[in-house]
C-alpha cells in the first residue's frame, strides 16, 4: 500500500467523478489525507474521510486566504473528528501578491499552531518563499508534522528535519531540482504525496483526465525517490507508509 499524504479530492475538480476516483484509489490500495484550505473545503474533507475508510482529512486555512474571515472555533469544531488527522494546509506564502497581507497570514498561522498544540494534532505546512520566516516561528513550538511540497535549500531542509518535521515530495520535483535535498533527507523523513489535482508527475500525464493529478500517481513520486537514492521502490513504499502512519496515528 502507499499513502499519499496530501491531496485535494474535496476540490471542485473531483466533484463530477470523486466515487471512481476513490474506487481507483482503493483498487491500488492507495490511503489518502484531503487537506482542507479554507472552512468550506475542510468541511468537504471531512464528509469524505468520514464516507471512506481509507480517506483522512486535515483541516485548516491555507494562507493565500488569510483576507477571508477566521474563526478558529470553525475549525475547532471540524477537528472532533476521528478522521481528522491534522491541522492544514496552513503556513506562509509570499509568492507575487500574497505577501502583501504576510502579517494577517501570520497572525492566523500562529492561531492555528495554537490550534494544533491544544488539540495534540500534527500540522501540515505550506510554505512558499517564507523559509526563514517559517522556521523563525515553528522554532517557538514543539509540533510534529510535515513541510509539504518541499522547494527549499539543503540548509533550510536540515533545518526543519532539525526540528522533527518530515519533508513532503511530490510531483514539484519535476520543476525544481529536489535530488540533493531527496538524497540526503533520511528515508525515514520523507513522506510521499501528489497534491492533487495539481502537479501531476510527468510520467503519469498521458494517464492523467485533462492533466489532472489524482492520488493513484504517487507511486510516481516513489519511483523517482527510489532512483535517486538508488533503492528499491517496495523500501520507499514500506518507509514511507510507516512514516505517514506514524506521524497521522492512522
Amino acid at each position: 500500500m502507499l499513502i499519499d499524504t496530501h491531496s485535494h479530492l474535496n476540490f471542485e475538480p473531483f466533484e463530477n467523478d470523486l466515487d471512481e476516483v476513490i474506487g481507483r484509489c482503493v483498487g491500488e490500495d492507495i490511503w489518502a489525507i484531503n487537506a482542507g484550505s479554507q472552512y468550506e473545503t475542510s468541511k468537504k474533507a471531512v464528509e469524505i474521510a468520514e464516507k471512506n475508510k481509507t480517506m483522512f482529512a486535515g483541516v485548516g486555512l491555507h494562507p493565500i486566504h488569510a483576507r477571508d474571515d477566521f474563526n478558529v472555533e470553525d475549525f475547532r469544531n471540524l477537528a472532533k473528528s476521528k478522521k481528522v488527522v491534522a491541522i492544514g494546509e496552513i503556513g506562509l506564502d509570499r509568492y507575487k501578491d500574497y505577501g502583501q497581507f504576510i502579517n494577517r497570514q501570520k497572525e492566523i498561522f500562529v492561531q492555528q499552531l495554537d490550534l494544533a498544540k491544544e488539540l495534540n494534532s500534527p500540522v501540515i505546512i505550506h510554505c512558499r518563499m517564507a523559509h526563514q520566516e517559517m522556521i523563525e516561528i515553528l522554532a517557538g513550538y514543539k509540533l510534529p508534522g510535515v513541510i509539504h511540497c518541499f522547494t527549499g535549500t539543503q540548509e533550510e531542509a536540515k533545518k526543519y528535519l532539525d526540528m522533527g518535521f518530515y519533508l513532503g515530495i511530490n510531483g514539484i520535483m519535476y520543476k525544481f531540482d529536489l535530488k540533493k535535498v531527496i538524497g540526503k533527507t533520511p528515508l525515514e523523513r520523507i513522506l510521499i504525496e501528489t497534491d492533487s489535482p495539481y502537479l501531476t508527475p510527468l510520467p503519469a500525464l498521458s494517464l492523467a483526465k485533462e492533466g489532472r493529478n489524482e492520488p493513484i500517481f504517487v507511486k510516481y513520486i516513489g519511483q523517482e525517490i527510489a532512483k535517486i537514492k538508488n533503492i528499491s521502490f517496495e523500501e520507499v513504499a514500506i518507509a514511507t507508509t510507516q512514516n505517514a502512519k506514524n506521524l497521522f496515528k492512522i
